[in-house]
Parts: C-alpha cells; structure tokens; sequence
C-alpha cells in the first residue's frame, strides 16, 4: 500500500476546507479522500491529460509543459494514468513544484501499478485525491466521472494528444462546461494520437505552438530567449526536429567533430535549450 490508511482523510462539500472552484461546478464530489497537502486546491492549477499511448513527443510535450508552468508556481493537476498523465505530474516534481494526481480508485490503491514510486511522491510533496471511498477498484466508469474533477479544480485545462475516442475529450467538455480554457497540442495528422488534439483546436481550443505560450494563460511574463551562435542554432534545430538524439548522431547529421556537438550541447544545456536524458540521450527544451 502507497498511502497508509492512518494518512488518509476526508473532506465533505459545504465545508471551509473543500475545495472552492469543485463548490462551483455541477454535481461536484459530495466527499473527498485525500492524502497530501489539501492546500494546494487554493492555488492557481493546470489541468493536463492526455494518451495512455503517448507517444516520445507527447510524453515530451506534457513532461516541459509541466515542467514550465511549475517552476512558474502552478500546480499540475492530472489523473496518474500512464503516458501523459505520469509524465506530467514528473515534470512538475522535477522542477520542485506541486502536482495533484486525482484517482478513479481508492486512494489507498495504486493504478497502474507501476506508478508506485510515482505515487508516493506525490503523496509526500503534493497531493493524492479521489471521491471513491478507500478500497474502491479502478472500475471503467468511474475515470470520466473523475475527469470533471480534474478540470473542476483548475483554471485552464491542457489536452496532450488523444484520439477521437480518449477519455481525455470528455476532460475538454467538462472544462468547457464548467467555463475552463481549453488548450491543445497541436501533433502529426498521420498520428491517431493527434487527431483529437487537432480537432480541438479546429473546434476552438488554443493551441500550445511553444511551451511558454502555456504562461499567457496565466498573465506570466515569457522569459527572455537567450541568444544562440550560428552553430548552436544548427545544431539546436536538428535536436528539435529529430526529438530524441545522441552525440554521435547530430554529429553524423551536422558534419562537425564529435569534440565540437559536445561543447555545442553543452551551451545549449547551459542556456536552457536542451536537456539531457538517461542515456546520454539529449531533447529539445522550449
């Protein structure tokens, strides 16, 4: 068990401690289990959900959206699930922000299982919520009952890849029902995992053309872009364009010794441009 029982307490509706903007949506929870910092709910939150299925560029995407907002001082909302979900609530803990992962189980119940030492986290430094009472299995209807939770809770709600049938759209209709911003990540037509997103954003919703855009939504000023050489503009374009790259390969690609892309990465990891992954493994920061 992740969370202790000792740990795990109640918060009823009507109340002073219960969560003021899930007071303001239709049938909001007439209970809440949570373990965690309650406080978090008064802060300004980000919803952000997407495909279990995610592929290297959502994970990417949700992980630095997360990642930007936090260390920005928004909390990440999100459902735990995997691919986008997980990758969101790491992107918030990696910058020493604040994340709520919302169940569609008992809090004293990790789904997936995987997600464990994820979960313990954020039940540490964040906070773990659920209207199920403890116990309670992850069963199929409770997730899109779930999900007006997680916009509930927030201000703006971010849809990170999804297909035409993913429970992530129903996290959309509830933000727009519950009058929510709603954004998108743009993504591949060819990919089915975008073709939710997109139509999103052919149906209204903003789209995210760069991670800082996710600030405006918030009145945070965007940061000032560092200035990049020739050579680092070279070789940060081919990072972005081929999302996940070695030395070897940009040095292949780029023609320019290994010596060289080495001091070049270094720059740009420097400057917040790239960010390096397990592996020696480097990726694109927007």
């Amino acid at each position: 068990m992740v969370v202790a029982r000792d740990d795990i307490k109640i918060v009823y509706n009507q109340t002073a401690e219960y969560p003021e903007l899930l007071n303001q949506i239709e049938n909001p929870p007439e209970k809440l289990y949570y373990a965690g910092n309650l406080d978090l709910c008064k802060t300004r939150c980000l919803a952000l959900v997407g495909a279990r299925k995610a592929t290297a560029y959502g994970k990417w995407a949700a992980y630095n959206i997360a990642k930007r907002a936090a260390e920005h001082g928004i909390t990440i909302v999100s459902g735990l699930a995997r691919g986008v979900d997980s990758y969101a609530h790491r992107g918030a803990l990696d910058a020493g922000g604040n994340t709520i992962a919302v169940l569609g189980c008992g809090i004293d119940i990790c789904y997936p299982k995987e997600n464990q030492l994820l979960m313990k986290k954020i039940a540490e430094r964040g906070l773990i919520i659920s209207e199920y009472p403890i116990g309670s299995s992850p069963l199929r209807h409770h997730f899109p009952l779930r999900n007006r939770i997680i916009s509930g809770l927030s201000e703006t709600v971010v849809i990170v890849e999804a297909s035409l049938n993913s429970g992530s759209l129903i996290t959309a209709e509830y933000a727009l029902e519950q009058g929510r911003e709603v954004f998108a990540v743009p993504g591949n037509i060819n990919n089915i995992f975008s073709i939710g997103t997109n139509k999103l954003i052919q149906d209204g919703a903003t789209p995210i053309v760069v991670i800082d855009d996710i600030l405006e939504a918030f009145d945070i000023k965007k940061r000032i872009e560092p200035e990049l050489t020739r050579d680092e503009r070279i070789i940060f374009k081919l990072v972005k364009d081929h999302e996940e790259v070695t030395i070897s390969f940009l040095t292949k690609l780029s023609r320019k010794p290994a010596s060289v892309v080495s001091d070049i990465i270094a720059n740009l990891e420097m400057k917040g441009k790239v960010q390096t992954l397990s592996g020696k493994i480097y990726i694109a920061k927007f």
